[in-house]
């Protein structure tokens, strides 16, 4: 695509808005004509400059929001596509009953996670035990209680979680007669049962309706009797309601009269069992909420402390830490894919590190240990000695590392047979992925080995095990070797000037047009990253930069997520409705903290927001739709929730607050701080701080409060004095530094151009004023 069709094209998305439709993200819920439902549409020139979008090699979406005055923003890239609201399972069918997805709803014990949830799904019609074929309690609503909870999308607001966050659901819906309704729904623990208990409270208003209306609570279980406020099989208890409702034939139903407004309670058991005497009403619900509200707000106190200037983005922060503690080593939960899957399980582990949950970091990483090493073993082992480096690093634990050195000595072991072996000082073939069966060498497992090796070296070497410290060392180097040596007998100039690097090296492995125009093309723009975020390639350096132009130049991002494929969703020919796979934005995002993109982790920050996450419940699955699907105008994800594509958020976040450099052999090399927030997080009035946030140095601490023609920020120096320490201050486009104070005094080591300030070899508190200027027209 040339240069000037792509920028017409950006300037009619953003008119626009590129994909628009009727089904818009914060839409609440509206009466309409009596029996009637409004289907919901396409629009069908939107959706051709969808299509233009897919077929193009840049990401013309985020260009033209990079382009934009003040750049990309939630809400720019919210009008780019319909919202992400259905989750598909194997086989491309429906997850749910209803299609929407659902939200895991639990109260772990602590960093093992959820031994069992509640599956919330989001349109309000249901609540599932466990997973999606388990028990359920379907809501009906309606003039004879036989409409389904939702079911006509063009009534039914857009869900959103109690405070912006809590695992609380709140959804409002209209029935065909005019009944307006609101549902709130979660899961809790209570002193009367030893089982997660449902707690759903719907209260219909009929106040302007055309009719009385009924209320239906609906368990999937047969053979059910009411016993007072409860129905039961045998001795068993499934269901607790409030009073007034009555069993009509297998559903406990509320009549609601027109002109009144009635609420009413259900409490659904996750698992049936005993139950002691227990009243359900507005008393007993509040209860149980304050509890769920007391649980998460203590728990996510016990990690780092992030506050930002934007409302959603600390929502989103806060959601997505709420289901990854939730779901820890799952990679999901209630579905298929609730298994510990590699390398993702250690991408999650370091990312909740990384935010201050060590000992979810560290239970993650017991867990790895305990899972086969087929099909991919090389790749396996590397990702877990990286795992287990980058834990040390942060929290200084000897004793964890003493108890898992036995077998991580054994992975050194294996890697060093396989490299003694080899003419080419490479590790064996082995299986690509779990989707590819083909045997090769694979960059982004060998990468990931070196890169392995070469961390647990050094921690080898600081807790007293110095043989096999030296042993992981001269096992790096070598792989090293044999990596560079292959990588240039494999890599490809390009006419345009970008650098293709094959994954299989040393295969005819051949550049790709387009990356998601192939299945194999597809799977090299989901593994390369981790080769990439390795440190192979230094940043800055013609390769790592050659490959990135690669990137940028054939269709490997798109409103800056990581494009896949998504055979999931579409089928084997998937090309061009391909989708997203952010899951792997999470070594992405390394890469482009590393190679200093702060405009592309601003455009990646605001696309996973407002395109690869649910709107106001912020689900996220493995893969995602971008192109039509099935003939819905909302797009579709592919069993959510997935942990990897919620760390893929908070890594993204992590790393424009805090980056961790690397220098020469591997050690840490430094911390860049604030190097790639939005500008607009810097007007004038706005603060952005964190507080022990984990890294190499010890938990860092900072924060930054903008004003009319200055910046103050105060930073907390680690106690390890890192030997690089910059700040940057992303001013709001217009404005420039004029100079910095520090204690006080001026303070000559800044760059006005670039907007950082150099603080290496300073310790302690410090505290500046950054001074401001409007530039002159």
């Amino acid at each position: 695509m040339t240069g000037r069709f792509a920028a017409a094209a950006l300037a009619a998305a953003l008119a626009a808005g590129v994909a628009g439709c009727t089904a818009r993200a914060g839409r609440e819920p509206a009466a309409t004509a009596a029996g009637t439902c409004p289907p919901l549409r396409v629009d069908a020139g939107a959706s051709a400059r969808a299509w233009r979008a897919l077929r193009a090699r840049r990401d013309v979406l985020g260009e033209a929001l990079l382009a934009a005055p003040g750049g990309p923003t939630f809400e720019r890239v919210r009008r780019s596509l319909p919202p992400l609201l259905l989750a598909r399972a194997p086989g491309r069918t429906p997850l749910t009953d209803s299609g929407f997805h659902y939200l895991p709803f639990a109260v772990p014990r602590r960093e093992a996670g959820a031994a069992t949830a509640a599956l919330h799904v989001a349109d309000g019609s249901q609540v599932v035990s466990r997973s999606v074929d388990g028990r359920s309690l379907t809501v009906h609503v309606g003039r004879v209680g036989r409409e389904r909870y939702g079911s006509c999308r063009s009534r039914l607001g857009t869900a959103r979680l109690a405070s912006g966050w809590l695992p609380i659901l709140a959804t409002r819906y209209v029935d065909a007669a005019g009944v307006r309704y609101r549902q709130e729904s979660f899961a809790a623990g209570i002193a009367q049962t030893p089982g997660l208990v449902s707690f759903v409270r719907l209260t219909a208003d009929a106040r302007a309706a055309r009719a009385d209306a009924r209320i239906r609570f609906t368990p999937s279980v047969t053979g059910i009797a009411a016993r007072g406020n409860r129905l039961v099989r045998g001795t068993a208890v499934h269901l607790l309601f409030s009073s007034g409702g009555r069993l009509d034939r297998s559903s406990v139903a509320y009549r609601v009269p027109r002109g009144a407004i009635r609420t009413a309670y259900a409490a659904w058991l996750t698992q049936p069992g005993p139950v002691e005497p227990l009243t359900l009403n507005a008393s007993t619900y509040g209860a149980a909420r304050r509890s769920v509200d007391a649980y998460w707000r203590g728990r996510l106190a016990e990690g780092a402390r992030i506050d930002v200037p934007e409302r959603r983005v600390l929502d989103a922060i806060r959601g997505l830490l709420v289901q990854n503690l939730t779901l820890t080593w799952r990679y999901s939960i209630g579905n298929p894919y609730e298994e510990f899957s590699f390398p993702e399980g250690i991408d999650v582990a370091q990312v909740m590190g990384e935010h201050g949950f060590a000992a979810v970091e560290r239970a993650i990483l017991r867990t790895s240990l305990t899972r086969r090493p087929t099909p991919y073993p090389n790749w396996k082992r590397g990702e877990k000695l990286v795992g287990h480096a980058a834990h040390y690093r942060r929290f200084r634990d000897r004793a964890y590392v003493e108890e898992v050195t036995p077998v991580l000595r054994g992975y050194v072991e294996t890697l060093g047979r396989q490299l003694d072996a080899s003419p080419r000082s490479l590790l064996a073939r082995e299986r690509y992925s779990s989707d590819i069966a083909d045997s090769v060498y694979g960059l982004h497992s060998q990468a990931v080995a070196w890169q392995g090796l070469r961390a647990m070296s050094h921690v080898w070497a600081e807790t007293g095990e110095t043989a096999l410290a030296a042993r992981s060392r001269a096992l790096a180097v070598r792989l090293e070797a044999g990596l560079r040596r292959a990588v240039r007998s494999s890599r490809r100039r390009l006419p345009d000037g970008s650098l293709f690097v094959p994954v299989r090296l040393l295969d005819p492995e051949r550049p790709y047009g387009t990356l998601t125009e192939t299945r194999s093309g597809s799977y090299w723009n989901l593994v390369m990253p981790y080769a990439l975020a390795s440190g192979l390639f230094p940043p800055g350096g013609a390769e790592a930069t050659g490959i990135y132009d690669y990137m940028l130049r054939h269709g490997s991002r798109l409103l800056g997520l990581v494009r896949a494929g998504a055979y999931a969703l579409y089928g084997r020919s998937a090309f061009p409705r391909s989708g997203t796979d952010q899951v792997y934005g999470i070594n992405v995002a390394r890469f482009l903290a590393d190679e200093d993109e702060p405009d592309q982790l601003v455009l990646s920050l605001y696309g996973q927001l407002g395109a690869a996450m649910s709107p106001g419940t912020f689900a996220a699955g493995e893969a995602a739709s971008v192109a039509p699907l099935g003939g819905t105008p909302y797009r579709s994800m592919y069993l959510p929730p997935n942990s990897a594509a919620n760390a893929a958020f908070l890594e993204t976040v992590r790393v424009m607050l805090v980056h961790e450099t690397t220098a020469t052999g591997g050690r840490p090399g430094g911390l860049e701080l604030a190097f790639a927030t939005p500008r607009a997080w810097l007007r004038a009035g706005r603060r952005i701080a964190v507080a022990g946030v984990p890294t190499a140095f010890g938990p860092v601490s900072f924060s930054l409060q903008a004003g009319a023609q200055s910046v103050g920020a105060q930073i907390e120096v680690p106690a390890r004095t890192p030997p690089a320490l910059r700040l940057r201050i992303r001013l709001p486009e217009g404005t420039r530094m004029t100079g910095v104070l520090l204690d006080g005094r001026a303070y000559p080591r800044f760059d006005s151009r670039t907007q950082v300030v150099d603080l290496s070899g300073l310790t302690g508190r410090l505290e500046l004023v950054v001074r401001t200027a409007r530039r002159s027209r």
